[in-house]
């Protein structure tokens, strides 16, 4: 990262944390739809609302995207914010990139809809994508932070379930591991502006309830993750969900499945979130369009 890049975004963190709200859930959702303001969808870049298998979202393409393929997008936001608005920009880029059109979910979020609400809504969206007629081996599934778990989770959850196996799944900062159990969680709490512990437990209560964190479709990183697709995990260095990444593509390598693992040198939590400002957000995208090309036939 380059010096004035670094400092350009962790002034923007700084300013929108002394922003944020104190506690009030619907502020910090607001909060965080902002980021669309900040950084604008390309104009060449169509957005259209739509749903698929009773999940609400919205396609996204840019120009020269296949209409025989597509992604579906899991956002982050510890299943309590986010949105596809939130994050339309960065799935802007990933369907520039990858050359897909991608359908961004806006699943049911805690504590309003807590475990398994937004495991349903991702396997409901991705079985709807192949009742339109998209090929399940045209399909990939991709997520950052919670939505990164959410998309190993679903990954599982559609294999249990004996749907089709789609194409390939990445994650970006997975939050894999909800019992909190990595040693980044306390190594690294100082270096990763975006994620704070005390957060995150409030993030995993309003999602998880009363069920078992450990569960396999709460926490993946303890899933049996067998006849998965191929996967592509990035993370960065700095990031408090650093060995969630870590435990996740061990579980997938001993399970026999096809990893590609990335832990970029001095980034932090979704750094790709910021690729605007960020030359190694741009990068990372790249990867993963390039990821997709090559595993989406």
């Amino acid at each position: 990262m380059a010096v004035k890049e670094r400092e350009t975004l962790r002034a923007m963190l700084a300013e929108r944390a002394a922003a944020a709200a104190p506690g009030g859930l619907a502020e910090q959702r607001a909060g965080i739809d902002g980021l669309s303001a900040v950084f604008p969808v390309p104009s060449d870049v169509t957005v259209e609302a739509a749903s698929l298998g009773g999940v609400k979202g919205e396609w996204v393409r840019a120009p020269g995207a296949r209409k025989d393929a597509g992604l579906l997008y899991l956002h982050g936001g510890g299943y309590v914010i986010g949105s596809p608005t939130s994050h339309r920009h960065l799935v802007a880029l990933i369907s520039r990139e990858s050359g897909l059109p991608v359908f961004s979910a806006d699943y049911r979020l805690a504590p309003e809809h807590p475990f398994p609400a937004a495991v349903d809504d991702a396997v409901a969206a991705y079985d709807g994508m192949i009742k339109i007629g998209i090929a399940p081996a045209n399909i990939a599934i991709a997520g950052d932070s919670a939505g990164g778990g959410l998309t190993a989770a679903a990954l599982v959850a559609i294999r249990d379930r004996k749907l089709p196996r789609p194409g390939a799944g990445v994650m970006i900062s997975p939050w894999s591991d909800l019992s909190l159990s990595g040693a980044s969680h306390k190594t690294r709490k100082d270096r990763d502006p975006m994620v704070g512990g005390e957060g995150l437990s409030g993030m995993l209560t309003a999602y998880a309830g009363t069920a078992d964190v450990k569960h396999p479709l709460i926490s993946p990183a303890f899933a049996d993750l067998k006849g998965l697709p191929p996967l592509l995990i990035q993370v960065g260095s700095e990031e408090v969900l650093h060995d969630d990444a870590v435990m996740l593509r061990d579980r997938a390598e001993a399970d026999g499945v096809d990893v590609s693992f990335e832990s970029w040198g001095g980034m932090v939590h979704v750094w790709p979130l910021f690729h605007p400002i960020l030359g190694e957000g741009r990068d990372a995208v790249a990867r993963i369009g390039s990821f997709l090309r090559n595993h989406i036939s």
